[in-house]
């Protein structure tokens, strides 16, 4: 099977470190110093109490699968997308990988993987872990 091509981020000041440390295959979020929530996706400011105090921290990569999807009309290539809950707490819409599409399932365990984009630039998927 190929490989969905997954486009280009959109990097900039707010989000470098992110892109820079996914390079190093590193996935970040971002901790509020004032209420100590986690957050994704890359941002200054918390969207939980509004601070703009937050710090970048390393996140473990492993989750579980808590809503998916697979686009199999209408795309060159079939792929996966899916909600995934980080251990940290954390949910992010994201792509799954190698893995058979007809056996993702709800609570499946899952890791980061990275891949890289149309430019070079890698992003983070999640791919299951073995049972």
């Amino acid at each position: 099977m190929s490989q969905h091509r997954l486009p280009s981020p959109i990097s900039n000041p707010e989000n470098k470190a992110f892109w820079s440390a996914a390079q190093e295959q590193r996935l970040l979020l971002k901790l509020c110093n004032r209420c100590k929530e986690l957050h994704y996706y890359p941002r200054t400011i918390c969207p939980h109490c509004g601070s703009d105090s937050t710090v970048w921290v390393e996140s473990a990569g492993l989750g579980e699968v808590y809503s998916y999807t697979v686009m199999r009309r209408g795309v060159e290539v079939p792929f996966a997308m899916a909600y995934v809950r980080l251990k940290e707490g954390v949910s992010l819409l994201t792509h799954l990988t190698n893995c058979d599409f007809d056996a993702i399932r709800i609570g499946q365990k899952v890791r980061v993987v990275f891949q890289e984009t149309q430019d070079g630039q890698k992003t983070h998927l999640f791919e299951p872990l073995a049972e």
